[in-house]
């Protein structure tokens, strides 16, 4: 990541609402990145916020908004023509509800606070209204899969948001860490490399074609 991402978007705080797309395949990190920059941006924004003290507490100004909780529930893959494949491929495009993910946007945009839905990956459902997008807050990180696909609602999607930035990775490398998550979650090794094979690659390869659509291109790296 750029070392001037989090001041750039801080200087941007005081403006208006910004939201910011990060997009990657599976396996790329957007969700820990998501989550430390806006924690930087929050730390940034209370270093410089000096009329807060430590006996009131300065308002979070960055959020994280993940795609996940706009999946299509289980019983809506249910009712569709091939259930098995629908579940079999679920993470897909079509496995996902763009239109309210456009609703909840454009909402957040008109209004500025919304209420959006989260994912229990325990049960496999998103959890209404499980995450509040306040007034206070001004740096939305929406982050997924499909944030940048030219097609159908995500294109309509993709034009909503400020700032669109990609999080590019080897797929060899990305697959490689789903297959841990996979097995980590209690998959059996052979399920978990059939899931890949047959959903996550195909999907990953998708989504590697959006990258030219990004503003900014980020490195993913491994640290360990």
């Amino acid at each position: 990541m750029h070392p001037l991402t989090a001041h750039k978007l801080l200087r941007l705080v005081i403006a208006c609402l910004y939201i910011v797309g990060l997009c990657g395949p599976p396996g790329a990190g957007k969700s820990t990145l998501a989550s430390q920059v806006a924690n930087r941006v929050n730390e940034l924004w209370l270093q410089r916020s000096a009329f807060f003290n430590e006996l009131v507490e300065s308002p979070e100004v960055a959020i994280v908004l993940p795609m996940d909780g706009f999946h299509l529930y289980r019983h809506q893959l249910d009712a569709m023509k091939d259930p098995e494949e629908a579940h079999a491929r679920r993470g897909s495009p079509w496995t996902f509800d763009p239109e309210r993910l456009l609703r909840c946007l454009t909402n957040l945009r008109n209004e500025g606070s919304v209420y959006a839905p989260s994912f229990d990956h325990g049960v496999g459902d998103p959890v209404e209204d499980d995450i509040f997008v306040s007034l206070q807050h001004k740096v939305v990180i929406v982050e997924g899969n499909y944030l940048l696909l030219d097609e159908d609602v995500w294109r309509d999607v993709s034009s909503i948001l400020d700032e669109k930035w990609f999080i590019d990775v080897d797929i060899k490398k990305a697959m490689q860490r789903v297959l841990k998550r996979h097995i980590s979650t209690g998959k059996p090794p052979d399920v978990a490399k059939w899931r890949i094979d047959y959903n996550d690659q195909p999907n990953a390869e998708l989504i590697m074609k959006s990258k030219k659509r990004a503003d900014l291109i980020i490195k993913s790296v491994d640290f360990s």
